[in-house]
């Protein structure tokens, strides 16, 4: 039996589409069928947390993996909406043996997705695409059940649990963007010492307010405005489904999450010497001589949240962080990405030492562009990465190709890489000066030249 599902809704890392265009219900039928297929063939028993974000179209398309995974026999807890780590939470409490999150994650309203873990584990990259070559018919004599489980409370008191009683109360402002993290912070936030305003907590898939996405400056505006104007600690954002965050200190500035991987990075070492620490290809080498300073052990990795997860479960870092904020503690925690508990970590450093503001200044500076995303032919972005680093060989440099091309140079290096979750192209150049980054942004405009990519936008900020 088989289910013929769009090519672009099975992603690198989830099955993520545009509802009433590329998904609907009866993919989310047909993944729960196929699913629940792979559940069974990995484990002794099928037992399977869902879980949904507040999207309008959530609700339909969580009902109908519901009806997918029951025909194929599976015991289905379903805990209603919140974020994506509240799923993972009660798939380790409940002892499940997978989970799937209906998701859209930060994409905008009319999209919509899933999320799978097997095992407490990412289920991603082949796993997924292999799920489109078969899907079982209902096996027969196996009926499913549906049982409804109650845990915003609980997860919200184990997370409260890491802070109490520690260091000095903190006055914060917390924004979901009207994102499922609105449903756990009221439980959340009445459980923490100090001061703390919620903005946008209503949960509403038509994200009013702001798009949930914090790792774009603008979408933290009204955040930071609440921190200065309430003369607050720190503000903390979320994008829409939880499992990335955002920060701006005391004085409204934005703190990059490379200082963030600084400040966890202290936090876990100063308890566990020598541990490995892991961050992305995107990640600053200040970072990396920050890690080395603390007495860790520095490990640079591809980009990727479920590559990310697989390492720290693997047992390969006890932290780990990326970029566009997924954070990976295996210290106090199981190791899957859950901005809520990595905020309540980042309270409690900051409430026994100095301010987000003075930990920033005390970091090398370095001058970088952010993260820069340019529009390409899913045919042709890997084809270009190849050019580029042939160019690059073909001057006498032989780049780093974890992930694409990350190029060390005197006082710098630069990445190009071909995005896993869009038809794009990524750069990040850092340099210790500002004139080196202007001639490293120019390099890299005039290596896409070459190749036809127009990019334009890698300039230095």
């Amino acid at each position: 039996m088989t289910h013929v599902f769009h090519p672009s809704v099975l992603r690198a890392y989830d099955i993520r589409g545009i509802v009433g265009e590329t998904l609907g219900p009866d993919d989310a039928r047909a993944l729960g069928r196929a699913f629940a297929h792979q559940v069974r063939l990995a484990r002794e028993s099928c037992r399977i947390v869902v879980g949904r974000d507040g999207r309008l179209t959530s609700p339909a398309l969580e009902a109908a993996l519901v009806d997918g995974l029951c025909a194929a026999g599976a015991a289905v807890i379903r805990v209603g909406v919140g974020p994506t780590p509240m799923v993972h939470f009660a798939d380790h409490q409940l002892g499940a043996d997978g989970s799937v999150m209906v998701t859209g994650s930060h994409n905008p309203p009319g999209h919509n997705g899933f999320k799978l873990s097997l095992g407490s584990a990412p289920f991603y990259g082949d796993a997924i695409r292999q799920l489109a070559d078969v899907v079982p018919p209902p096996p027969a004599g196996l009926a499913g059940t549906i049982e409804e489980h109650e845990v915003i409370r609980t997860y919200a008191v184990r997370l409260a649990d890491v802070l109490a009683g520690r260091g000095r109360p903190l006055r914060v402002a917390w924004d979901p963007g009207n994102g499922a993290a609105g449903a756990v912070l009221p439980a959340l936030t009445e459980r923490l010492p100090g001061e703390h305003k919620i903005l946008n907590g209503v949960v509403d898939g038509r994200f009013p307010a702001h798009h949930p996405d914090p790792s774009k400056p603008g979408n933290l505006a009204q955040l930071a405005e609440a921190v200065r104007t309430g003369d607050l600690d720190l503000g903390i954002a979320y994008d829409g489904d939880g499992d990335r965050l955002g920060v701006v200190d005391a004085t409204g500035e934005v703190v990059s999450p490379d200082h963030l991987l600084c400040v966890f990075a202290a936090d876990v070492l100063a308890a566990h010497p020598g541990a490995a620490v892991l961050a992305d290809v995107k990640t600053s080498d200040m970072v990396f001589r920050r890690i080395e300073e603390l007495g860790g052990r520095p490990k640079l990795g591809p980009t990727g949240h479920a590559h990310m997860r697989s390492s720290v479960l693997r047992g390969e870092a006890l932290f780990a962080g990326e970029m566009s904020g997924h954070l990976f503690f295996a210290d106090e925690h199981p190791g899957y990405d859950d901005a809520l508990y990595a905020s309540v970590r980042l309270l409690r450093a900051l409430s026994r030492g100095p301010t987000l503001a003075e930990r920033r200044r005390a970091l090398p500076q370095t001058f970088s562009t952010p993260e820069i995303r340019i529009p390409c032919p899913e045919d042709r972005k890997f084809e270009i990465v190849r050019f580029v680093h042939d160019a690059m060989v073909r001057r006498g440099i032989v780049p780093s190709t974890l992930d694409g091309v990350r190029v060390s140079a005197a006082g710098g290096w630069w990445l190009l890489r071909a995005s896993n979750t869009e038809a794009a192209l990524v750069v990040r150049c850092e340099t210790r000066g500002e004139e080196e980054l202007a001639e490293m942004c120019a390099l890299v405009r005039e290596l896409l030249a070459e190749v036809g990519t127009d990019a334009v936008h890698v300039v230095a900020p």
